[in-house]
């Protein structure tokens, strides 16, 4: 083999589970390198008898990403775009290639693929044949499998086969296979999967008048498209595609591009509930639509401001030679639509927004505005367009018969409804009322005329009731084709024909059945660790290769820089899951796989915000470094920098010796090395004057009188008292300004978030110290507090209550924290700022990001006259993780992402805003040219003061 095989348990654990329910633990890994290696693989695994997974991006929602045998990892190595063809409109991928690489390569010629499920910043082309995925705008351009004009394949055994829609090419409608080993194509009459053209043949009524009819059927094998009527004769490849890894194992392929409109826009529809919406889409579609996506008011967890009146809405993109045209074509359905209320967008990002709220719901569903966990296995239901309102109905009756919750959205212009239902897979009744549901609305969706897949395949989720759609006689044709393609069964076993049942091998048997021991609260999921890690549900939003273009989204930093799994969000739960579970990985909270692969986690809390589910994996990390290191010695780092409020005010008194020694080469290497600080690093300069003592002997020379009915408390967090006091100064000097209050002095033994405690795993230190802050610091009743340190901020809203949980002091002060900017928007609404008018470029926080927001922080650059968008990502530095040795290639790498590459293409004069201090240290050592550095924005502010902007208006 030229590619990698590993049969360790980190490779094992992280291939268990895909975005289904179900779980099954495999025997190794190969990522193959090309398709010969492939071939060879697929030969041996025949000859020893063991089971092969195609594995894409692993969001599939039936269990068919999952085996026993060896996973095929698809994406590392065979993920090229192979040929884009403008002339002829295809494009030649490997299986690895994901949807949004192949559509950015489509565009600079017009064109796109025109299936986009709402995973397409991580799926695979070959999950997609797999699986014959759809998306929001098959109604223009169809289904995968209308898309897709010849494949490459291996089969079980090492054999290859070319499938092409062109009549001739062989018996079959194969041309090729190989007759001499593995990877060689020989003579198509001696060898292939013979016996197809005779068993359609002895079927034909069957397969005449056993299928429904409707355009989003995905459910079984599509074996009505070897009908020798089919429009072009039999099309294999057709027939291929929605086999779920069961027939082959695709190597390449050719696909069918699209003309991309030049022009979009919006027209959101709201409906008094989601029947009515499902109702009125079939009249939609004469108006030749894009795409018609409905979906409830239950899942939008956000404020709907950007949504029109209703309780549910249909999504209706049009598109248009010109923006006039494609806004002159949503207005006519807007005119046709018997709405409550509705509204046309053409601004490109207010579309990117809507569409945003669509395309998380496949997460935000997975809990129910209470908090309850839902769970997929009834997904993608699909019934004829006209049937959807009626069935949405009795879907509901169903729901409410047997006391479970839903929330359907979907495709509702092709009659196909996603829904996340709140089962109980935890307990033996529980379970039993998972399958009598299912077996009951695989009946009504019969009924209805549907499918039991309309998107996203069978899997073992729905493929135990396919006799309930087909009847047995053509579930037994199924049966008789698989084995004509696989006689020996090898691949993917259990999936699709002779599936396993559907209550078997679900993902949460394995956990315990009782809380285990935790120090954070979990307050989202009832204290349970095991519920925290059970948030992840797979569809793995983490692994996205970039941050959208201007977007400030930050999850999963790691993963943009690594492209690993065991690097993403969702590939850390996984670990810490079969942590839990003790099968795979055996050694719990000291387990050295799932410490690696934290290890590289920047603790961001990108994922708290950006992760559909809100997956918090920097309190994970904490939680475990917790345990693991309990009782034993830690890194040196986590000493040195955990530990860094300590040390910087032992050093404040030494501050100027300290930096002099510093700059010394070989006694700075020395203290780096003892340290555990990564030798490519520059120690931060010490204040000489810290922020609290500027503030205390400002105060004694009178410069303001204390009022104590007009006082501001603002935090002095470790990094402003000892690093940045000029931030502090800064902030002063802007909030007296703005407000006419007087900023109280910290107290004199200071105070502490606790945040390189928290970020260590340092976790009894940390409790002990916000117990002595809650003890010194006591803001006057009602009074907010201003932090200016993000991080600090961050770690006083969630962490503090979290760890703190019985203390109501904890959540009071959490309840007072503010930014800067949020308290001048609150406590000073009338002044008005000075006028800087110049652009500004920079980063947003990641906890800023992910935790407090941002968006007061934008309306004051905006009356400031600061123009521009700071960068998303991260800087990579993120606190101690980019001090620490070992992790400086993927600090600068992050950095690099879009930090560094936004400061290098801006323009002189430009301002560069960075409230975190982490973030400007790392600007400051990989960044800006010389004379050019990083402020916070109270600095910026304060500077326009002093230039005499601004003036004092009414203040309360």
């Amino acid at each position: 083999m030229r590619g990698e095989t590993d049969f360790g348990p980190a490779a094992r654990a992280l291939t268990t589970m895909d975005a289904s329910n179900y779980r099954r633990v495999p025997l190794g890994v190969l990522a193959p390198r090309d398709a010969d290696d492939l071939a060879a693989a697929l030969t041996v695994c025949r000859e020893y008898g063991v089971p092969v997974v195609p594995r894409g991006g692993a969001t599939s929602i039936a269990g068919q990403a999952t085996g026993t045998g060896l996973v095929l990892d698809l994406t590392r190595h065979l993920n090229a775009i192979l040929d884009v063809d403008p002339a002829a409109r295809t494009a030649t991928v490997q299986p690895g290639v994901v949807l949004d690489d192949l559509r950015a390569a489509a565009a600079p010629h017009g064109l796109t693929f025109g299936p986009d499920p709402s995973t397409h910043s991580r799926c695979t082309l070959g999950g997609m044949i797999g699986n014959n995925s759809c998306g929001a705008h098959s109604v223009a351009w169809g289904t995968t499998a209308d898309n897709v004009r010849a494949l490459e394949v291996v089969r079980y055994g090492g054999e290859v086969l070319r499938l092409e829609q062109t009549r001739g090419m062989g018996p079959d409608g194969v041309r090729g296979t190989s007759a001499h080993g593995p990877g060689r194509v020989g003579d198509a009459s001696a060898h292939g999967p013979h016996g197809v053209r005779e068993l359609i043949g002895a079927h034909l009524a069957l397969l005449r008048t056993g299928y429904p009819d409707l355009p989003r059927r995905i459910s079984g094998y599509a074996l009505d498209a070897l009908l020798p009527e089919h429009p072009g004769g039999p099309d294999p490849v057709r027939a291929f595609c929605g086999s779920e890894g069961t027939l082959a194992v695709v190597t390449e392929a050719t696909v069918r591009l699209v003309e991309t409109p030049r022009a979009r826009a919006l027209a959101v529809l709201g409906y008094a509930d989601e029947a009515a919406a499902a109702e009125a889409a079939p009249g939609l579609l004469p108006y030749g639509p894009l795409t018609v996506e409905g979906m409830a008011a239950d899942l939008v967890r956000e404020p709907a401001g950007l949504l029109p009146r209703g309780a549910a809405w249909l999504f209706v993109e049009t598109g248009g030679a010109t923006p006039a045209e494609a806004r002159a074509h949503a207005e006519r359905v807007l005119r046709s639509a018997d709405a409550v209320d509705g509204t046309v967008v053409t601004d490109p990002a207010g579309q990117r927004a809507l569409w945003r709220i669509r395309e998380d719901a496949a997460g935000t569903a997975t809990r129910m505005p209470g908090g309850s966990e839902a769970w997929p296995g009834w997904e993608d239901c699909a019934v004829p367009p006209d049937r959807l309102g009626p069935y949405l109905r009795d879907f509901r009756a169903l729901l409410a018969q047997h006391a479970l919750r839903g929330a359907p959205y979907g495709h509702f212009g092709e009659g196909c409804i996603h829904v996340r239902i709140d089962f109980d897979l935890l307990t033996p009744p529980g379970i039993a009322r998972f399958r009598a549901f299912s077996e009951e609305l695989a009946d009504l969706v019969v009924a209805h005329g549907g499918s039991l897949s309309g998107e996203h395949g069978d899997g073992q989720a729905r493929a135990e009731l396919l006799p309930r759609m087909y009847g047995d006689e053509l579930v037994a044709l199924f049966g008789a084709f698989k084995d004509l393609w696989d006689p020996d069964g090898g691949l993917n076993p259990g999936i699709l024909t002779r599936p396993a049942p559907l209550d078997m091998n679900l993902r949460f048997e394995a956990l315990p059945k009782r809380p285990v021991d935790v120090v954070f609260g979990y307050p989202q999921d009832g204290g349970d660790f095991a519920g925290a890690v059970r948030r992840c549900v797979g569809v793995a939003k983490c692994r996205t290769a970039e941050a959208p273009s201007g977007g400030t989204g930050v999850m999963c930093p790691s993963f943009r820089v690594t492209g690993e799994e065991a690097h993403s969000t969702r590939g850390r739960a996984r670990l810490l899951h079969e942590m839990l579970a003790g099968e795979v990985i055996t050694d719990g909270w000291r387990s050295t796989e799932v410490r690696d692969a934290l290890d590289l986690c920047l603790s961001c809390k990108g994922c708290r915000s950006d992760c559909p589910v809100g997956v918090d994996m920097a309190t994970y990390k904490a939680e475990f470094l917790h345990h693991h290191y309990k009782g034993r010695i830690r890194p040196a780092a986590h000493y040195a920098l955990g530990r860094l409020p300590q040390w910087l005010r032992l050093a404040a008194p030494f501050a100027r010796p300290l930096n002099a020694l510093a700059r010394v080469r070989p006694l700075a290497a020395l203290a780096k090395r003892l340290a555990g600080i990564a030798p490519e690093r520059t120690i931060p300069v010490l204040a000489t004057e810290t922020y609290s003592r500027w503030l205390r002997t400002r105060r004694d020379r009178g410069t303001r009188l204390l009022s104590p009915d007009r006082v501001v408390h603002l935090w002095a967090d470790t990094f402003t008292e000892y690093l940045s006091p000029q931030v502090g100064r800064a902030a002063v000097r802007v909030l007296e300004e703005a407000t006419g209050r007087t900023v109280l002095p910290p107290p004199p033994t200071g105070a502490c978030c606790g945040l390189t405690y928290v970020s260590t795993g340092q976790l009894d230190a940390a409790r002990r110290v916000m117990r002595r802050t809650l003890d010194r610091f006591a803001p006057l009743p009602g009074h907010p507090v201003v932090v200016l340190e993000p991080s600090c901020a961050a770690t006083l809203r969630t962490d503090l209550p979290e760890l703190l949980p019985d203390d109501p002091r904890a959540a009071e002060l959490a309840a007072r924290v503010r930014t800067l900017a949020q308290y001048l928007e609150e406590y000073a609404p009338d002044w008005t700022p000075p006028r800087l008018d110049r652009p500004v470029v920079g980063q947003t926080h990641c906890h800023q990001h992910a935790v407090l927001g941002d968006a007061a922080e934008r309306r004051l650059r905006e009356r400031l006259g600061l123009t521009g968008e700071l960068s998303g990502g991260c800087c990579g530095l993120a606190g101690n993780f980019g001090f620490e040795k070992g992790h400086w290639e993927v600090s600068v790498a992050c950095a690099e992402e879009q930090l560094l590459p936004a400061v290098r293409e801006s323009e002189p004069g430009t301002e560069l805003l960075a409230d975190g201090f982490s973030c400007r240290t790392q600007l400051d050592q990989l960044g800006p040219p010389a004379g050019r550095r990083a402020r916070h924005l109270a600095e910026v502010i304060a500077e326009g003061l002093e230039g005499g902007g601004g003036e004092r208006s009414s203040r309360r």
